[in-house]
């Protein structure tokens, strides 16, 4: 009987054809590792340099309202009513005041309108002509020029009234607000899983207190940096004021007069031909540009931890 074949290894030089040689498959790697190591840091110096575009304005903005302005800051700047023209000194002791009336009742008017507009979007109006229509209505006005916004609310309420008021004013910065407030907040809610609502649901939670305590409450960090962001924004402005609060050099409290704000002295001090007023209008600037920062900071500060979210 002849024996049948026996199963051989194949020849020593043969080897190389059924695999990579072992110096080949660790360059290979080399050259894979090498590559990944380039990638991640050519990306990690993209988002470091992206990150520098952003806070670089923004500092270097800080940096020269301080080199301009921080030597006129003193005590009577704070304390003191704007000087008659041609006198030294004076302050914006009733702009800091007015900026601070005209906002808070902005916000208060300003705030409310636009959560609850967010909610009705986010929460009932799925796939409703009103809602169409509101979310169209919230975009448009959010383009619309502030200085449109106030001869629309000169229109609207100061030619009714007869006269310029703090409130007008309020009632432009609201409406300025409202959009950014609305569509922030319709986005921060659609980021809340659905199984959460169910879950309170399921318990026998009604609809509304359930979008209350749970919708609100998970996207409360959210909304809150929208309505920061709608604030910061308003406090800025200085067209809308000009046709609705218009202004005031002396102190003023009431909502039916007109009344100073920072902006509108800023403005008015900027355009003069004096070098006291050019110098108060910089100090003025970093004054208004700090309230902001801090207002913004302190507010993401107790939302961080959990006053605003409604945590023990």
């Amino acid at each position: 009987m002849s024996a049948s074949p026996a199963h051989t290894l194949p020849p020593e030089g043969d080897s190389g054809r059924l695999r990579p040689p072992t110096d080949f498959r660790s360059k290979r790697m080399r050259l894979n590792s090498a590559r990944r190591y380039a990638v991640n840091h050519l990306v990690t110096g993209l988002a470091l340099l992206s990150m520098v575009l952003v806070i670089a304005p923004l500092v270097a903005i800080l940096v020269y309202l301080i080199y301009k302005g921080a030597s006129s800051l003193n005590l009577a700047f704070f304390t003191h009513v704007p000087a008659p023209v041609g006198e030294p000194g004076g302050g914006m002791a009733n702009a800091i005041l007015g900026s601070g009336i005209v906002l808070a009742l902005a916000s208060l008017m300003g705030i409310p309108v636009g959560i609850a507009a967010g909610v009705y979007l986010a929460e009932f109006g799925r796939g409703k002509m009103l809602a169409m229509a509101v979310r169209f209505t919230a975009d448009v006005l959010n383009g619309v020029p502030s200085i449109v916004m106030g001869i629309a609310i000169y229109s609207l309420i100061v030619m009714q009234q007869k006269h310029f008021s703090a409130f007008a004013g309020g009632v432009a910065l609201a409406i300025m607000m409202v959009p950014t407030i609305t569509r922030t907040t319709e986005e921060m809610l659609a980021t809340v899983p659905h199984a959460i609502r169910e879950a309170a649901l399921g318990l026998g939670v009604p609809k509304w207190r359930t979008v209350l305590s749970v919708s609100l409450k998970t996207a409360s960090p959210g909304i809150i940096t929208g309505c920061m962001l709608a604030f910061a924004r308003v406090a800025g402005e200085t067209a809308p004021l000009l046709f609705t609060a218009f202004g005031n050099q002396f102190w003023s409290y009431r909502l039916t007069e007109p009344i100073a704000a920072l902006p509108l002295q800023i403005y008015v001090y900027a355009i003069s031909p004096y070098d006291e007023w050019h110098r108060l209008a910089w100090a003025g600037s970093l004054v208004l540009i700090v309230m902001i920062m801090v207002a913004v900071t302190l507010v993401r500060i107790y939302a961080g931890r959990g006053v605003l979210k409604g945590a023990s």
